[in-house]
């Protein structure tokens, strides 16, 4: 098992989410034998997306109620060997605006990631529904949802996953690079840079058959250039197997980045840890 250099997993999924039946106890567990001191539970709520067979109707919807009262018994049940915290996973859409900045003022988060899973309305995941446009075109079309997202959107605290959408193209990273779609890439860094907002670097990438974390370490590097500073690190696991996946690859490239902290987020605010 690798050394955990960075010890807190910020992107966790449970059986809260729909992608996910592993119970919180169980992920909890792991990533306390994985040596991690800290865990925060990310599960997915993604409002108004669409219908899907496989997902059933309400997907990625969370009773918001019964996910504090279990997440705040296990934070009390391992307060002695893992700090326990609970966020979300927000699925941005611009007219979800209102209701995210109510939900997550009413309720004591300790982080909130910003992702984008849907282009044109549709999840990238079910590559078909996208007809035969071409892996680049589908790429550009999701870095302007992201950004017509982050420009309409401030409840979050990082913007997840920047890149994903590359884990479902047909040829993946083939003929995908930053310089290609710098010029928007640039336009969404700027914007959460700007709004004191977070990035996040992703390891899942690598488990999806990807060479690198998303967003890709040229992504990081100019989000450095640029003066971002807030990097979080999530493995996204929905099963334990995978909490803390490459950790000690992601600090690695964060190191080669220019970065020298990486961040954990405590009632929505930054904690700086030095990497390694």
């Amino acid at each position: 098992m690798e050394e955990n250099v960075i010890r807190c997993d910020a992107h966790l999924h449970t059986s809260f989410s729909t992608d996910s039946d592993t119970a919180a106890e169980h992920m909890m567990e792991t990533a306390v034998l994985r040596g991690l001191k800290a865990a925060c539970i990310t599960d997915h709520l993604d409002l108004d997306f669409p219908f899907y067979e496989d997902l059933g109707e309400h997907a990625f919807e969370i009773d918001i109620e019964t996910y504090f009262q279990k997440l705040n018994a296990l934070r009390q049940k391992y307060e002695q060997k893992l700090q326990v915290r609970i966020g979300v996973e927000l699925g941005l859409q611009p007219h979800l605006s209102d209701t995210y900045r109510k939900l997550t003022a009413n309720y004591p988060f300790d982080f909130v990631i910003g992702s984008v899973h849907l282009v044109q309305g549709k999840d990238p995941y079910y590559r078909e529904a996208f007809g035969e446009i071409s892996d680049g075109e589908l790429y550009r079309a999701a870095f302007e949802t992201t950004l017509e997202n982050v420009s309409a959107v401030d409840c979050f605290d990082v913007l997840g996953h920047l890149d994903y959408v590359v884990r479902y193209g047909r040829e993946q990273a083939k003929g995908y690079s930053y310089m290609k779609y710098a010029d928007i890439l640039d336009e969404i860094l700027r914007v959460i840079i700007e709004k004191g907002k977070g990035l996040e670097l992703n390891t899942a990438g690598f488990k999806y058959g990807l060479e690198f974390c998303n967003p890709h370490p040229d992504i990081l590097r100019r989000y450095h250039e640029l003066g971002g500073e807030i990097v979080t690190v999530g493995s996204d696991a929905h099963q334990p197997e995978y909490i803390a996946w490459k950790f000690a690859k992601a600090a690695e490239i964060l190191k080669d980045c220019g970065f020298r902290y990486y961040a954990e987020f405590e009632s929505r605010r930054p904690q700086f840890h030095k990497i390694g």
